[in-house]
């Protein structure tokens, strides 16, 4: 996973590791996906993208 840094600084350092996410056309929504094992985490309900997570192609 991405580090958190300072307290103060509200930022995300670096990539979500052993994450990807992928588009759903089909609800036109972004799906979270382990790479270790090819399970489905989560869907974003608005219909972003994650942030910090690397897409698939």
């Amino acid at each position: 996973m991405a580090t958190n840094g300072k307290p103060s600084d509200n930022k995300r350092h670096g990539a979500v590791k052993k994450r990807s996410q992928v588009y759903n056309p089909q609800n036109g929504k972004y799906v979270k996906r382990n790479t270790e094992n090819g399970q489905f985490m989560d869907i974003k309900s608005d219909g972003t993208k994650f942030k910090g997570v690397r897409k698939e192609k």
